[in-house]
């Protein structure tokens, strides 16, 4: 019986962790071509952003459409 409790344990701990992981890397950007706008990608969602700052300080961001998926490779 405590092998199964610390076993238990053990996995818990494993998801917690996992969880705080990724909600603590819940957001990936990318750079653009141009300096004043850069695409920000939602982890947990998905939902993609297009933000733009054409001065130094915060960024407006605005939800885009995006179809298809990062690194897709065409079978050939």
């Amino acid at each position: 019986m405590p092998t199964l409790i610390g076993a238990a344990m053990i996995a818990a701990a494993i998801l917690l962790s996992t969880l705080i992981n990724s909600l603590g890397s819940r957001y990936v950007g990318f750079e653009s071509p141009t300096e004043e706008s850069a695409w920000l990608v939602d982890r947990l969602t998905g939902h993609v952003y297009k933000c733009h700052a054409p001065q130094p300080g915060r960024a407006s961001c605005e939800a885009e459409i995006a179809t298809g998926s990062v690194g897709e490779q065409h079978k050939r």
